[in-house]
């Protein structure tokens, strides 16, 4: 059988980003293990749970498994968990990312384990892109540089936070997900003229937000060559 660990934000997930690729492997078969930096339950962005921003079918079955899932409700600790043991690692996205997954010395290596590994593939969405900036590979070179990637765009971003960076709740964004990643040297293409975007380049898969979530997940399943 095929495993999967998902590093959840604590800050806040986007609730499609995580429970889609979580129902969909889980469906296929695949072992699922989930952590978060600390290993306290992740919050879940409450936007994305909003009917008003996601529609109520969306809004109400992602909060139903938030509050039901175990895997979710009872999380390992990054730190106490070993990416190498796993055939995927997926960074699932929201602005929370930012705040912690993304900063995380031990997120960051479970990464770079995935990507560098011979057997690894590492499924990283949205925000949680953000976190390629600040990794580095086995010689102390940035992972994403020189890699096709997408990810949530700045022109996305400009429409949530204000003139101060300042988003809904008040918090300030402390970067943008698609400027810091252009300056590691990543070639960067959200594609914004496509309904979804999801890049593959070698065992580093990269999604640009929650449109993106289902075929994101397929795609890792055909990448780790699981069948139904």
């Amino acid at each position: 059988m095929s495993s999967a660990l998902f590093i959840v934000s604590e800050h806040g997930y986007w609730g499609e980003e995580c429970i889609t690729p979580l129902e969909r492997l889980t469906e296929a078969g695949i072992d699922i293990t989930v952590a978060t930096p600390t290993g306290e339950k992740p919050e879940i962005d409450e936007r994305s749970i909003d009917p008003e921003e996601v529609g109520e079918e969306t809004a109400e079955h992602v909060s139903e498994v938030h509050e039901t899932d175990e895997r979710l409700a009872d999380p390992e600790p990054i730190a106490t968990v070993d990416a190498s043991e796993y055939d995927a690692v997926v960074f699932p996205g929201g602005h929370g990312t930012c705040w912690d997954v993304n900063q995380d010395k031990q997120a960051r290596a479970a990464l770079r384990t995935a990507v560098e590994g011979e057997d690894g593939i590492a499924l990283v969405v949205c925000h949680a892109v953000g976190i390629l900036a600040w990794t580095r590979d086995s010689d102390g070179e940035i992972l994403v540089a020189d890699r096709d990637v997408t990810g949530f765009p700045d022109a996305w971003e400009d429409g949530i936070v204000d003139d101060h960076d300042l988003m809904p709740d008040g918090r300030k964004l402390p970067y943008w997900v698609e400027e810091e990643v252009r300056a590691a040297g990543a070639n960067w293409d959200a594609e914004l003229d496509a309904d979804t975007s999801v890049t593959v380049d070698g065992d580093l898969i990269t999604a640009r937000g929650p449109p993106s979530s289902a075929a994101a997940a397929e795609t890792l399943l055909d990448e780790l060559g699981v069948e139904d």
